[in-house]
């Protein structure tokens, strides 16, 4: 597996996303009551948003490209490759009203479960899984962006020992 840190130069420290022992036990730091820093996120509506990311990356959901061709191109060029660390209270739509799993910690049991069938998908080193504003990308790219994606959040929460 890759690192992520040292293939893009990133100038702040990103969560190892495929050493999934020491990324589940930072998730389970998390209790149902902790304040995020910032944002309108509980813990376990964080650890559902990541579980829906994941699932546009493991075949469970069907993803489309919401930009042009050029524009994802440039796009995926900065955010994935270049330093960029996603910005505090970005906001994508609305926050569910409902919880779906019934807990926190089934809730990042399946995101674990969620990011295991994402290695399985990417076994065939020619697949890709499309982002809605990068495009196509590679099992590389993916863990590039879920592990900018994860530290994103894991600040969010104060849970920065990665």
């Amino acid at each position: 597996m890759m690192k992520t840190n040292d293939t893009i130069g990133a100038p702040f420290r990103l969560v190892d996303t495929p050493n999934r022992l020491s990324l589940e036990t930072l998730f389970r730091q998390l209790q149902p009551g902790t304040i995020a820093i910032w944002g309108k996120m509980t813990p376990q509506q964080m650890i559902e948003h990541l579980i829906d990311q994941v699932q546009y990356t493991n075949g469970t959901k069907e993803p489309f490209c919401e930009v042009s061709e050029e524009q994802a191109k440039l796009a995926k060029q900065a955010n994935i490759y270049g330093p960029l660390e996603i910005p505090r209270n970005v906001t994508r739509g609305v926050l569910p009203a409902k919880l779906i799993y019934p807990d926190l910690v089934t809730a990042i049991r399946q995101l674990m479960k969620e990011l295991d069938d994402f290695d399985k998908y990417f076994s065939d080193p020619e697949t890709t899984a499309v982002h809605g504003a990068f495009g196509p990308m590679n099992y590389d790219e993916w863990l590039i962006w879920h592990s900018k994606h994860f530290t994103h959040h894991l600040n969010q929460f104060g849970l920065k020992k990665y």
